[in-house]
């Protein structure tokens, strides 16, 4: 049995519009395909097995059923029920290019069909691991909420997940366990567009409070993923492709700190939330 993952506190970008468009490249590629063989180069990239051998051991010669995701976290299902379960961190992407060699490359995977798919990751934050049932159901995976985009909750589940919650509603966001997917960037875009101030205890919103949340999370999550993702100035995320993600220039608040709001013109203000920097606007989104 692998090491399991400690818990599902997973904050870093990329975030899940991100991990979707990379799961879509992905699908394309694995689905159907036979790992024919696998290269784990660094102790990190698979620090939740026991050593980088299992990895390669556990995906060689297996068939790739489909390729899922789950909040930030890509789930690729293999013939044997085993699970090959990959984080971006902060860092990570996958490639498919045809580009021999790319700097920080820990992992690579040739397919029956001479396809060689990469998992490049300078900072290591990123992972690649192959989980049973088992593993699976003592992980981090297991206590996730529900996915914010594929399997949003209603508004009276989302309602007890924060019942009783003194916590700053944006840090709840980020916890993963009320519901999956978020992080800095949409958490602060989301919370903009429903007026929300990211201060506000997250066990004090009411239901149209709650309403206007969940429809900001879709309205965001969608133009996201529709503008192929947010790539920011380090260009840590890139699509499998090579291509940078268009969402940054439509982001609304996240970075525009002192930047005039688009909806009233007041300046951007930004703090800080559990060591998160968090954007928002006094007008927009009153003080609690």
């Amino acid at each position: 049995m692998g090491t399991v993952i400690a818990g599902p506190r997973e904050e870093a970008l990329p975030e899940l519009p991100e991990v979707e468009m990379t799961r879509r490249h992905l699908e394309s590629v694995l689905v159907g395909r036979v790992f024919e063989s696998v290269e784990v180069n660094h102790l990190r990239t698979a620090r939740h097995n026991s050593s980088p051998d299992e990895v390669s051991s556990r995906l060689t010669r297996r068939r790739v059923i489909d390729v899922g995701r789950h909040g930030k976290f890509l789930e690729v299902h293999l013939d044997d029920g085993q699970t090959m379960v990959a984080h971006l961190g902060m860092s990570g992407r996958w490639s498919v290019t045809d580009e021999e060699e790319i700097p920080h490359t820990h992992f690579v995977a040739r397919l029956d069909d001479g396809s060689v798919v990469k998992f490049i990751d300078p900072r290591t934050f990123g992972f690649v691991a192959v989980y049973d049932e088992e593993d699976i159901a003592m992980s981090g995976l297991s206590r996730l909420g529900p996915d914010a985009w594929a399997n949003p909750p209603t508004v009276d589940d989302l309602a007890r997940r924060l019942e009783g919650r003194k916590a700053p509603i944006k840090a709840l966001l980020l916890d993963q366990r009320p519901v999956s997917g978020l992080g800095n960037i949409y958490a602060d875009e989301a919370l903009h567009l429903s007026g929300i101030h990211p201060l506000t205890p997250g066990g004090d919103l009411g239901h149209d409070d709650l309403e206007r949340l969940l429809a900001g999370v879709r309205q965001v999550l969608d133009a996201a993923i529709a503008n192929g993702g947010t790539t920011l100035d380090d260009l840590a995320y890139l699509l499998p492709d090579g291509r940078a993600g268009e969402n940054m220039a439509r982001l609304r608040v996240y970075g525009r700190q002192e930047e005039p709001c688009l909806e009233c013109g007041t300046p951007i203000e930004r703090l800080v939330v559990r060591a998160r920097s968090t954007h928002f606007c006094p007008t927009c989104q009153p003080a609690p």
